[in-house]
């Protein structure tokens, strides 16, 4: 009796889960490509870009 009803159960889950699965496959498929211009916009030099550009510019002066 405990054979058959560990097997249902076995049964039961695979069958639940099987759509989430297929599902979860779909999504995989398809990369999501969603455009965000703020990923892309470049506001102008950081602090790194300054800090090289500030040693070149004072060494220039001299």
């Amino acid at each position: 009796m405990r054979a058959s009803s560990s097997t249902a159960i076995v049964t039961l889950l695979r069958r639940a889960a099987e759509p989430l699965f297929k599902f979860l496959a779909w999504i995989g498929e398809e990369p999501i490509s969603v455009y965000r211009p703020e990923a892309h916009y470049m506001r102008g030099p950081g602090p790194a870009w300054r800090a090289r550009h500030a040693q070149q510019s004072q060494a220039s002066m001299r």
